[in-house]
């Protein structure tokens, strides 16, 4: 069955770009154009943006035309006025296309009656959130009503997490052999004019944290089959550490890469009975002094964030207490050209013919995801690319629909080929060795 339960005669959209004027819905618009002007959507006239304000949608609708160099974009692309706050106008969306991709964050406040609105009315869905607790509440709240609807709720199809989820798949499809650990570092490099990040990334950040203890209840409430370890278990390391393959200083990356991989794993392992992988996540910081400063950040952000007041400081003064990494005007167009990201991965298993379940791992692999910055360029392409994807790839989604991460959604697509050709980059570093 093709996604989305509404075939399409009625549905006069294939796919609606909701939140379109927000700062980062505007890029994404921008990369949904772009895909249709490049014949990547067999629908491309039938696309439409949706908000509260019909000025700035065709505001955004006339800087994309422009800034593609056409003349206008105006009368292929549907413009819908519509508000979160509003589930009449939300339904109605839903009801008009096959797929929406949800611009509007933060998920924790603003994303469950889009979920809602599309799994009642047939459409599929697409977010780049990158916070656990709304993830997995929304698994636990329409998994099954979206597999009775055959719908697709796909969650942190941006930056968050797909680098980082379709990347251990990558690196496990490489291996020759069974890949049972997978360690990644991320480095964000920037150009002479630093880079910076819209404060609604900063937002989700603060109110995330400060909600770790219901995160755990959640989990308790979804009461997740536990997944085995299988071959050597994965160390920990400590928050601080000297990394030799990169000379710098490394710390566990905040992103929610760690606990949608984990889901992604647990899909693998009990639906299709593949060998779950291990999976840590560092990000390299650079040397002992920049270390030490983001460390007195963090200690102070994680004391704020325990009190309402705090909270209220940190959402107010974003540029402050980030150091200047985070600022309510977000990063200008030089410094997004001159921002991009590498991920490395450092795969173990074994070998073909090895028993994972004895010995020591005897076979390494290191491999990489690169792409421009990621935010505001990486983010709407891998989000583009998950619904093109999605639309395209129908026959090899998960037989049923739910609520699923990338690695679980896409495992069987031609996503990473897709993203191999837009400039997010999957690559061997070092074939297997013995």
């Amino acid at each position: 069955m093709a996604a989305g339960g509404g075939g399409g005669a009625e549905r006069p959209y294939e796919l609606v770009v909701f939140g379109a004027s927000g700062f980062t819905g505007q890029f994404v618009v921008e990369e949904v154009a772009r895909a249709a002007a490049g014949g990547e959507l067999r629908c491309a006239p039938r696309w439409a943006v949706a908000g509260r304000s019909r000025e700035k949608l065709r505001a955004v609708l006339e800087r994309v035309a422009e800034r593609l160099g056409k003349a206008a974009l105006g009368a292929e692309v549907g413009v819908l006025l519509c508000d979160v706050g509003d589930a009449a106008s939300l339904a109605t969306m839903a009801r008009q296309t096959r797929l929406v991709l949800n611009c509007v964050g933060p998920y924790r406040f603003f994303g469950e009656p889009v979920v809602a609105a599309c799994v009642e009315n047939g459409a599929n869905c697409i977010d780049i959130s990158g916070e656990p607790q709304f993830l997995e509440e929304m698994y636990l709240k329409y998994h099954e009503k979206a597999a009775e609807k055959g719908v697709y709720i796909i969650g942190s199809c941006g930056f968050d997490t797909i680098p980082g989820d379709m990347g251990v798949l990558y690196t496990r499809d490489k291996l020759k052999g069974t890949l049972t650990a997978v360690e990644s570092f991320l480095k964000v490099k920037s150009g002479p004019e630093g880079s910076c990040v819209h404060d609604g990334t900063w937002k989700s950040a603060v109110y995330g944290l400060a909600d770790q203890d219901n995160l755990r209840k959640l989990r308790k409430k979804i009461g997740y089959a536990p997944v085995p370890v299988v071959g050597a278990k994965l160390k920990k390391r400590g928050f601080l550490f000297y990394n030799r393959e990169f000379k710098e200083y490394s710390i566990p990356f905040m992103g929610a890469d760690v606990s949608v991989v984990k889901r992604s794993q647990r899909y693998l392992y009990t639906e299709l009975q593949e060998t779950p992988v291990q999976y840590s996540a560092y990000v390299n910081i650079g040397s002992l002094g920049s270390a030490i400063k983001l460390m007195f950040a963090g200690f102070l952000f994680l004391l704020l964030v325990k009190f309402s007041f705090g909270r209220k400081l940190l959402t107010k003064y974003p540029e402050f207490f980030s150091a200047g990494r985070f600022t309510k005007k977000g990063p200008t167009q030089k410094q997004m050209d001159g921002t991009s990201f590498t991920i490395t991965f450092f795969g173990e298993g074994y070998s073909e013919g090895q028993d994972p379940q004895n010995g020591k791992p005897n076979v390494k692999i290191c491999t990489e995801v690169k792409g421009p910055e990621p935010g505001y360029v990486a983010t709407p392409i891998a989000m583009v690319q998950a619904a093109v994807t999605l639309l395209e790839d129908a026959a090899y989604l998960p037989k049923q629909g739910g609520v699923y991460s990338p690695g679980a959604a896409f495992s069987k697509t031609k996503l990473i080929d897709r993203l191999n050709k837009c400039g997010v980059e999957f690559s061997v570093i070092s074939k297997p060795e013995v």
